[in-house]
């Protein structure tokens, strides 16, 4: 089993920063990526960024330039530093690898931007 628990989510203005940490724990997949997810109510989630065990990074066109993937094996977290958040930023936030195991969602953390 694996466990994922995000963290970091809040309410920030148009133009805001924020930085979303997970912390990854029971029995982790090496040769998977590691991703963020995002979704609003009444619509699918959807791959935000991504990151290789190698570093390799790659992000959805609507965030590509603001937002930031990392990780850290060791300490099993991965984040997503957030800049120049806009109103369609707003959603709850989800980590997990990708693809993604769908058994295994955590709670996720609300992102809130208002302008």
């Amino acid at each position: 089993q694996v466990q994922f628990v995000e963290s970091g989510g809040g309410s920030v203005q148009n133009g805001g920063s924020l930085t979303l940490s997970c912390i990854i724990s029971g029995s982790i997949i090496n040769f998977f990526d590691m991703a963020w997810y995002r979704q609003v109510p009444g619509k699918q989630r959807e791959l935000v960024a991504r990151i290789g065990s190698g570093g390799a990074t790659k992000y959805a066109d609507a965030v590509k330039g603001r937002f930031t993937i990392s990780g850290d094996n060791a300490k099993r977290m991965v984040y997503l530093q957030m800049n120049m958040l806009k109103a369609d930023d707003t959603a709850v936030y989800y980590c997990n690898y990708a693809p993604a195991l769908p058994d295994y969602w955590g709670q996720g953390t609300q992102v809130t931007v208002s302008s």
